[in-house]
C-alpha cells in the first residue's frame, strides 16, 4: 500500500516550514523557544484525537510501540531542534545567560516527570527509553549475590527478561520464571505472585510489570509490592505503559525502584524514557560503567554517559503540560477504556475470539489482546496480523512469550476515532475463523 499525504497535510506542512525557518524566528539566536502556554483541564477529551496529525488512511491500532506526539508537542518538539542545532555547544557547555542551557533542561525534564508521578525531582533521572531504565536498574541492582534467586514471568517486556536473565549468566543469580495465569483474575494473580514467592526463599529481586505489552493485563502492583517487601524481596517496576495512562504514584506503588518510557503515554519524542529511584535507596543501584563525572549522590551517575537528544529532553514539559490540559489519567483512562471496550463488545459473541484480559476496569484498560481459536504458533498468528492488515486496513501486531500460545495485540492511541474500534470489530467478524 502506499501512502500518500493529503492535501490538508501538505497544505499545513507548506504553511508552518516557513514560519519555523522564518528570519523573525531566527532574529535572536540565544532566545530560547517559546513554549506554548497549556493550562489544566482546557482540552475536553472529546477533543483528544484531534490534536494529533495522524495517516488516516490504516486504522492504526499499535500504539503500544510509542506514543505519537499531539501537534503541540510535534511543534514545539521543532522548534526545540532548530534552537539546539543552532546554539549548539553554546548550549551543551551552560555558557547562556539566565535559563537558556542544558543543565536548566534537564532539572525542568526531571521535574515535570517527578511532577507526574509523585516524587521528588532528585529520584528521577531522564534515560534515552524505559528499557534503558529499567536494564540499569536491574543488572546495577548492588544488593544480589550469588545464589540469591531473581523472579520474573511470562508476561514481563522481552528487553526486561533478558536483563534477569543476565543476572543468572554474569552475576550467579538464580533464575526463577513463572506464568500468569489465564483468565486472569486479581486473586489468582496474587495467588500465583504468593506462589512463586513462597517456593523461592532465597529470593532478592522480583519484577512486576504495571502493565503487560503482551496482553495488557494490569496487575496489582501496590499489594505485590506489599507481598515481596513482607518476605524481604524487592521490587522494580516497569511502568512503561502505566505512566500517563494510569494514574500512577510512587508511592501508590510502594517500590523503591522503576523506569517507564516517556515516549509512549506521555507523548514526548522518542528517545525518552526515566527511572525513580526512591532517595533513601539510591546507593543500591551502582553507579553506570563508573560514570564518575557525575557525583555519586546524584540519580544522573545512574544512567550511562553520553550526548542526549536535547531537543527531545527540552520538549518533554510540554508533554506533560499537554497531560494535563486533557484532564491527565482522570480522564484519559476511561477515554481509552471506551475505546477498547467498543470493538470487545462487538466481538463478544464470537466463540472463536479470546479475549486476554478481563473487563474488570482495575485489570485493563486500552492495550487488549485477543486469541483466535486454532492461532497456536508464531506463524499463525503472523498470518493473523497480515490478514487484518492486508485485507481491512487495521494494524495490530503479533505478541510471542505468552506461556499458552501467542496474542494480537490491539492498541488504541490518544490519536484514535471510534471507527478505529469499529473496524477492527467488523474485522474480527470477517476473519473470526479463518485458522479452523
Amino acid at each position: 500500500m502506499t501512502l500518500t499525504p493529503n492535501r490538508r497535510q501538505l497544505l499545513g506542512a507548506a504553511a508552518a516550514t516557513p514560519a519555523l525557518l522564518s528570519s523573525a524566528a531566527l532574529a535572536d539566536p540565544l532566545a530560547p523557544a517559546p513554549a506554548p502556554k497549556l493550562a489544566p483541564n482546557s482540552i475536553p477529551i472529546a477533543d483528544l484525537a484531534a490534536q494529533f496529525d495522524v495517516e488516516r488512511e490504516i486504522h492504526n491500532l499499535e500504539a503500544g510501540y510509542w506514543g505519537v506526539m499531539p501537534r503541540v508537542v510535534a511543534e514545539t518538539y521543532v522548534r526545540h531542534t532548530l534552537e539546539v542545532n543552532r546554539l549548539n555547544s553554546v548550549f551543551a557547555r551552560n555558557v547562556l545567560p539566565g535559563d537558556g542551557c542544558m543543565a536548566n533542561g534537564t532539572r525542568d525534564a526531571q521535574a515535570s516527570v517527578a511532577r507526574m508521578v509523585g516524587c521528588l525531582p532528585q529520584e528521577i533521572a531522564i534515560t534515552r527509553s524505559g528499557s534503558d531504565a529499567l536494564q540499569q536498574l536491574i543488572t546495577n541492582y548492588k544488593p544480589l549475590k550469588a545464589g540469591d534467586a531473581v523472579i520474573y514471568c511470562d508476561l514481563d517486556y522481552d528487553a526486561m527478561i533478558g536483563a534477569m536473565e543476565w543476572l543468572g549468566s554474569h552475576r550467579g543469580a538464580k533464575v526463577v520464571r513463572f506464568a500468569m495465569p489465564e483468565p486472569a483474575t486479581t486473586a489468582n494473580i496474587l495467588a500465583a505472585y504468593e506462589d512463586v514467592l513462597r517456593r523461592t526463599p532465597e529470593a532478592k529481586l522480583l519484577l512486576v510489570t504495571q502493565i503487560s505489552n503482551r496482553t495488557g493485563l494490569i496487575t496489582p502492583v501496590k499489594e505485590i509490592v506489599a507481598m515481596a517487601r513482607a518476605r524481604g524481596v524487592d521490587t522494580i517496576v516497569d511502568a512503561s505503559h502505566a505512566v500517563a495512562l494510569l494514574d500512577v504514584t510512587m508511592d501508590d506503588l510502594g517500590c523503591d525502584f522503576a523506569g517507564w518510557s516517556v515516549h509512549k503515554w506521555t507523548c514526548a519524542p522518542l528517545g525518552t524514557g526515566a527511572m525513580y529511584i526512591r532517595k533513601n535507596r539510591l546507593a543500591d543501584i551502582a553507579i553506570a560503567y563508573d560514570n564518575n563525572h557525575v557525583p555519586a549522590d546524584n540519580i544522573n551517575a545512574r544512567e550511562p554517559a553520553g550526548t542526549v537528544n536535547f531537543a527531545a529532553l527540552l520538549t518533554i514539559p510540554t508533554a506533560v503540560d499537554f497531560h494535563y490540559a486533557v484532564g491527565a489519567s482522570a480522564a484519559k483512562a476511561p477515554h481509552m477504556r471506551a475505546l477498547r471496550n467498543r470493538w470487545v463488545d462487538q466481538v463478544r459473541d464470537l466463540p472463536n475470539v479470546e479475549i486476554m484480559v478481563p473487563d474488570d476496569p482495575a485489570r485493563s484498560c486500552t492495550i487488549t489482546s485477543f486469541r483466535l481459536k486454532g492461532m497456536t504458533t508464531p506463524e499463525k498468528a503472523q498470518a493473523v496480523q497480515k490478514r487484518l492488515f492486508e485485507k481491512h486496513k487495521v494494524l495490530t501486531v503479533w505478541r510471542d512469550g505468552v506461556a499458552r500460545a501467542p496474542v494480537i495485540r490491539a492498541t488504541p492511541g490518544f490519536y484514535s476515532r471510534p471507527e478505529d474500534a469499529d473496524a477492527l470489530a467488523a474485522a474480527l467478524r470477517a476473519e473470526h475463523a479463518m485458522l479452523i
